[in-house]
């Protein structure tokens, strides 16, 4: 079992294990509008597990909590928004709220 949870003073998400060991994240930047996700890692033990999926899952429905847009920036958090229609809402690109240049 996983559990991811937001780690704020490191500006990340993180999916701890059963034993509480961080088995990867997902790094943000976080505004008045929009969370900008930057980089996602996963222990290279556990790649091809879904681990990083459910590390996505988790961060963006917390940020959905927060009723903040997302900017993947990630190509990992691009694709996997790109390949789940369900949070394409959370997408900022598409989401109208642009600030003014």
């Amino acid at each position: 079992m996983t559990t991811v949870r937001d780690n704020p003073t490191e500006h990340r998400y993180e999916i701890h294990d059963d034993a509480n060991a961080v088995l990867g994240f997902a790094a943000y930047q976080k505004t008045d509008e929009l969370i900008v996700f930057t980089h996602t890692e996963v222990d290279p033990a556990t790649e091809g597990q879904g681990v990083g999926g459910q590390l996505v899952r988790g961060a963006l429905d917390h940020v959905r909590t927060l009723g903040l847009p997302v900017l993947p920036v990630c190509p990992f958090v691009q694709g996997w928004m790109g390949r789940h229609p369900d949070y394409a809402d959370l997408d900022y690109r598409r989401s109208g709220k642009k600030s003014a240049d």
